[in-house]
């Protein structure tokens, strides 16, 4: 099987309602979809991180993948070793999506699933986690912030029977903290976790973080810049903490490790560069005892369903994973994810286990070159 044409898309599918942290406000998702055509008539489909800048590095690709044998994943990886080194986040992006194609291609080659090829399907539902920012809350809402924002999140909660739910920090540590108070009161058994993209100063991290720890958090993410920061945190917080900002290639884990710096790294087949990759994070993570979940960038059907895969196949993935799925106000697969009691369904077929919907893909690529790549 031979690689004999490639397309690529970058596409804008918007959201319900804005999504806001500290990082800026968003109103959808901008994703890169590639598909890998091949001499015995199968279509293998990727999708990934960001829009042009990634889809330009595929596109610089095309002649090298042009006649590859896409069972040549490692070798694939070798090839194009030295591209996140010059490209960066994107380079690692653009591995990832053609990674992705291939083994949805091998899947239909061999009829297998992604789980199947990755290590076999260990569960048939994946939990997920409601993300809770202000964009949840009622625009007709009274009353003091806290307590809005406290009872925006149970509504969400049942809406999707969520089990953990993780807050979206902001620069206001104690304001944060507040919230965080309000929501554990009306929801006491939930999983808890808050994420403030590193907006809080170390000092603040510490205070917040002690006054965190009655509140039974599953994790704070990222309070602070830097690993020696977080480890100072973690040190004298006494809180388990969670990274996705600064674990990120494999070669940062064993700073992250001398360091004591955290206890639950977040994966993610895109930023890591691609599904090889985030199966050697999780056995780094088992092999030192440390926790693993899966960072949400705003999937659409084709990486939701690489990612449910995934989870499906990797043991050590243990936290309910994120996801921003249930913002999007449509999907460019046949046949969109539902989220019910706070899981969603491991889809079944070969590869990734969806169809594209070409006409819906083509329609959001339009609004792409209308609207240009929306901020991340």
């Amino acid at each position: 099987m031979k690689i004999t044409d490639i397309a690529i898309w970058t596409i804008n599918v918007p959201y319900t309602t804005f999504f806001k942290s500290n990082v800026g406000k968003r109103t959808g998702t901008t994703r890169t979809v590639v598909r890998l055509t091949t001499d015995n008539g199968l279509e293998g489909w990727g999708e990934t991180y960001r829009g042009k800048s990634t889809a330009s590095i595929i596109e610089l690709s095309r002649e090298m993948l042009i006649g590859w044998n896409p069972y040549d994943i490692e070798k694939l990886r070798q090839k194009l070793f030295m591209t996140p080194f010059f490209y960066g986040y994107v380079g690692y992006a653009a591995l990832a999506g053609i990674e992705m194609a291939c083994y949805d291609l091998i899947g239909k080659d061999t009829g297998r699933s992604l789980a199947e090829l990755t290590g076999g399907k260990l569960i048939d539902t994946v939990r997920v986690t409601g993300v809770v920012t202000p964009g949840i809350v009622p625009p007709e809402a009274e009353g003091p912030p806290a307590q809005v924002l406290a009872e925006a999140a149970v509504a969400f909660r049942d809406r999707y029977g969520f089990t953990a739910l993780k807050l979206k920090g902001s620069t206001d540590a104690f304001s944060d903290v507040e919230n965080m108070k309000a929501v554990r009161e009306l929801l006491p058994d939930i999983g808890l976790r808050i994420d403030p993209n590193a907006a809080w100063s170390v000092p603040d991290s510490i205070r917040a973080a002690r006054q965190l720890l009655p509140l039974d958090l599953e994790y704070l993410e990222d309070p602070c810049v830097g690993l020696e920061g977080m480890a100072r945190v973690r040190e004298m917080g006494g809180i388990p903490l969670c990274t996705n900002m600064y674990v990120v290639r494999l070669e940062e884990f064993a700073p992250a490790m001398r360091l004591n710096a955290v206890d639950v790294i977040h994966g993610d087949v895109h930023k890591w560069g691609g599904i090889n990759n985030t199966k050697r994070l999780a056995a780094m993570c088992d092999g030192f005892g440390i926790g693993m979940n899966l960072h949400s960038g705003g999937e659409l059907g084709i990486s939701t369903a690489c990612h449910l895969q995934l989870v499906a196949s990797t043991p050590e993935i243990r936290h309910a994973i994120d996801t921003v799925y249930y913002l999007m106000v449509d999907d460019i697969v046949t046949k969109p994810f539902t989220i019910e009691n706070g899981v969603m369904i491991v889809p079944d077929g070969p590869g990734l286990g969806v169809e594209v919907d070409v006409e819906k893909l083509e329609h959001y690529a339009a609004l792409n070159a209308e609207q240009g790549d929306l901020m991340h």
